[in-house]
C-alpha cells in the first residue's frame, strides 16, 4: 500500500513537472506546453504557478505519512496498547476460494464451507465477535479511534434488548452476520428447528439493519448436515469458525503450535466484567497486543470472504 502511494506521488510530481500524460499528442494535455491561458481576455499571460518537483511531491508524501503514523502511535498509546497496531495490505483484487477445512465436511462439498483460516499469503487476520451481551459504548469508540475493522455475529434474545448499539456499530463500517435467534446447541435441533433459528435471524437482520447475511456462525461452534443444508437455505454462503480466542487475560489457541498463521480467525465475544475478569476494552488491549507483537494486521474479513 504504502508502495501504491509513494509511485501515485511520484505520478502527480511528473505531471506537475509537465511530463504528457501516455497517449497525449506532443504539445497538448498538460503543463509542459508552455502556454499560459489569457488574463482577462486581453492577451497578458497569466503568472504560472511554481511547478512541484518529483523530489518535492515525494518528500510533501513522505511528511504526510510520517504525521499520520505519529498520530496512530498517539492514539494507541492513549488507548493503552503496548504497541501501534500495524496496517494492513490492500484487499485483494479476487478473493480467496473458500473450502472447507480437513476434517469439518459432513459428506457435501456443495454446503456452505466450515473453515477456520481464510486461504492468504497476507500477514493479516480477521477479528469477530459473538452474541451482543455486553454493550460497551467504549468498544465503538475504542476501535473506531484505532481503526480496526471486526465482523459481529449476532444472536437476537441478545441484540433486541438494544438495536441501536448494533446500528450505531454498523453506522461506522462493521459488518452484521448471523449467530441464530435464541443460540442454541443445533445438533440437537430438528431440520426445520434449525431453519427456524437461521432464517429467522437472517430476516431479524434484514429488518433492524437493512441487509441480510451471508455469513454464519453456528453458537459453541457445533453443526451438523442439517445445520449446513438450512444455512443454505436461508441464504449463507460460508461459515467461519475461529483458530484462536481472545480474553481480558489471555488468548486461548486451536492449533497446536499455539501461535497466529495468515489468515486465522480470532474469536472473542461480546462480554463485560461481570462475565470476565476486565473489560471490552481490555480484551482489544490483550487480543492487539498478542496480534501486533507477532506481527500481524487485522484485515476485514469480507474484503476476503
Amino acid at each position: 500500500m504504502v508502495a501504491a502511494l509513494l509511485v501515485a506521488a511520484l505520478g502527480t510530481a511528473c505531471a506537475a513537472e509537465g511530463t504528457p500524460a501516455p497517449g497525449a499528442p506532443p504539445g497538448q494535455g498538460g503543463a509542459g506546453t508552455g502556454q499560459a491561458p489569457a488574463a482577462g481576455g486581453r492577451g497578458e499571460q497569466a503568472p504560472q504557478a511554481r511547478p512541484e518537483t518529483a523530489s518535492g511531491a515525494l518528500g510533501a508524501y513522505v511528511e504526510r505519512f510520517r504525521k499520520a503514523q505519529a498520530q496512530r502511535a498517539a492514539v494507541a498509546r492513549r488507548w493503552g496498547l503496548k504497541q501501534t497496531p500495524l496496517l494492513p495490505p490492500d484487499p485483494p483484487e479476487v478473493k480467496p476460494e473458500i473450502t472447507f477445512r480437513k476434517g469439518f465436511g459432513v459428506g457435501d462439498p456443495s454446503l456452505p464451507p466450515v473453515f477456520t483460516t481464510v486461504p492468504t499469503k497476507d500477514r493479516v487476520v480477521f477479528l469477530t465477535i459473538d452474541d451482543g451481551s455486553d454493550k460497551d459504548p467504549e468498544l465503538l469508540r475504542m476501535m473506531a479511534e484505532l481503526d480496526i475493522p471486526y465482523s459481529a455475529f449476532l444472536s437476537d434474545y441478545l441484540v433486541k434488548e438494544d438495536y441501536g448499539y448494533f446500528k450505531r456499530m454498523q453506522g461506522l463500517g462493521v459488518a452484521l452476520h448471523n449467530h441464530t435467534l435464541t443460540h442454541p446447541y443445533m445438533p440437537a435441533l430438528s431440520y426445520e428447528e434449525q431453519k427456524r433459528q437461521i432464517c429467522g435471524q437472517q430476516d431479524t437482520i434484514e429488518r433492524q439493519f437493512g441487509k441480510r447475511p451471508t455469513l454464519f456462525r453456528p453458537p459453541y461452534g457445533n453443526y451438523d448436515s442439517d445445520t449446513l443444508r438450512a444455512a443454505r437455505a436461508c441464504g449463507i454462503k460460508a461459515v467461519p469458525l475461529w483458530s484462536a480466542e481472545a480474553f481480558p487475560d489471555r488468548m486461548e489457541w486451536r492449533e497446536w503450535d499455539r501461535d497466529l498463521h495468515p489468515g486465522d480467525i480470532v474469536l472473542t465475544h461480546f462480554r463485560g466484567r461481570g462475565e470476565w475478569k476486565g473489560s471490552m476494552a481490555d480484551m482489544i488491549r490483550r487480543a492487539m497486543d498478542t496480534i501486533t507483537e507477532r506481527g500481524y494486521a487485522v484485515a476485514r474479513l469480507e474484503d476476503y470472504v
